[in-house]
């Protein structure tokens, strides 16, 4: 027994690493990555009003026109970046460290400035990649970020509030993974969320493994709301996310994410219940756009996604992202409760429209044949309008949000049922007359559906 019980002391004491040992491991991480991390200085004109001249009682001054004392100034702003492709020169950083920039300069580890072009950017992942014209420098070498675990050490290494203090070496652990909705509901976000020391400078900077390996690039800080310096939580977007990212800029400067055309929300408990459903897992299709990819392979309002490619859907923004991260004409197998039965239904993704064509696309979805959304009245008296297309026929008639439809042609409408089967019989190039209530007065209005 005490034989036994010194070789499990003598085992452990092995595999702890000593202080030494502890602390090369970050001396060599910050020695491998340093050398391809950059700082960023990106340069654009901005107008400024020349406060101490300007006055509503100045000759000079129009309230509908240009103020003459605007001038015009150069400002900098500082970020960083990593070096991914020595051979090409480019390198990696946050579309908002250079978006709108006039010049753009890099310097290297060694100090030596270069000037930089823009090769490609992507708002909506907030990554951008520029070029430099040099050799012998240093590129990174990618990590996986999915196999990340929360408590895992990270090193972060970039330029804090300013050239003096480039490549500021920082360590932390990771808090958390996936996070998303931090700077925007619109972005593609699935955050590593960490602790080493960021603050504003480090964007576009690389957050390293312990093997030296890029995991993800510094992006975000969230401050306590009094400074804009750093509070303990910092997001990184994860390599592998930003690999297709970087692949579709490298090549051809424009990003091609799948689409599936549906607008998605997350399963609450009382969605579940109504569903049948035991779970809150999946991804809950609130409209599916008509003519679009999701729609011509058969999928429709209240399907559940609960997998993709045979893996488990946990919420909506995950759906969202694994989506846009696969391409155009990839088919995408999804499993679905319908009724509370699975089906499994394959899709064609197609290219996912600009934000303003996907908003429209979603917008016309919502409407129905003249123009309504509409949900059952409180009293059980007809249905109210609670949405209106602007550019409807139903909009240049009079008919507002509020309005309360309790007759179409000559049938009564009591529910939402009774509204949605009258609109079957009819369609576009139909007349149609509605009776509304408003303000407890009865008015009737007829129009032509376009």
């Amino acid at each position: 027994m005490i034989r036994i019980l010194t070789f499990i002391l003598i085992t452990f004491a092995l595999s702890v690493p000593t202080k030494d040992e502890f602390n090369n491991l970050f001396i060599n991480v910050a020695k491998k990555g340093s050398p391809a991390v950059v700082s960023i200085i990106s340069e654009k004109t901005e107008k400024v009003n020349d406060f101490f001249f300007f006055s509503p009682f100045d000759p000079f001054f129009d309230p509908f026109g240009e103020n003459p004392h605007q001038q015009e100034r150069k400002a900098q702003s500082l970020g960083s970046g990593v070096i991914i492709d020595a051979a090409k020169g480019y390198i990696v950083t946050n579309n908002h460290v250079i978006e709108d920039a006039e010049e753009i300069k890099v310097i290297l580890h060694d100090k030596k400035e270069l000037d930089a072009q823009i090769v490609g950017a992507d708002p909506l992942s907030d990554l951008a990649i520029i070029k430099i014209a040099t050799e012998n420098i240093t590129q990174v070498e990618f990590g996986d970020s999915d196999n990340l675990q929360i408590g895992e050490w990270v090193i972060a290494i970039g330029s804090p509030f300013g050239l003096h203090l480039n490549h500021t070496v920082t360590a932390g652990i990771v808090s958390a993974v996936g996070r998303s909705d931090v700077i925007s509901k619109i972005n593609f976000e699935n955050f590593i969320q960490h602790d080493a020391a960021i603050n504003p400078g480090n964007s576009g900077g690389a957050l390293f493994d312990l093997n030296g390996d890029l995991i993800g690039i510094n992006t975000a800080i969230a401050t306590d709301g009094m400074s804009r310096s750093n509070a303990g939580v910092g997001f990184a977007i994860p390599i592998n996310q930003a690999k297709r990212v970087i692949d579709d800029l490298s090549n051809g400067g424009k990003v091609l994410r799948g689409y599936l055309g549906v607008a998605i929300q997350d399963l609450d408990e009382n969605k579940a219940n109504v569903l049948g459903l035991k779970s809150k897992e999946g991804a809950f299709v609130s409209m599916v756009v008509k003519g679009g990819p999701a729609s011509n392979a058969g999928l429709i309002e209240k399907d559940v996604i609960v997998s993709m490619n045979s893996s488990p859907v946990e919420s909506s923004t995950q759906l969202r992202n694994d989506v846009a991260n696969m391409r155009p004409g990839d088919t995408v197998v999804f499993s679905i409760i319908r009724d509370q039965l699975t089906l499994s239904i394959p899709v064609i993704l197609g290219t996912r429209p600009d934000q303003l064509s996907l908003q429209n696309s979603y917008r016309e979805n919502l409407f129905d044949l003249i123009g309504l959304v509409t949900d059952n009245n409180s009293d059980g008296s007809g249905v109210i309008i609670i949405e209106i297309n602007p550019q409807s026929e139903a909009y240049n008639n009079n008919i507002r949000k509020g309005d309360i439809i309790v007759e179409i042609g000559r049938k009564k409408i009591s529910t939402k049922q009774d509204y949605d089967n009258e609109l079957l019989q009819y369609k576009e190039g139909d007349s149609i007359m509605l009776k509304v209530l408003k303000d407890g007065m009865s008015r009737y209005e007829a129009f032509l559906i376009k």
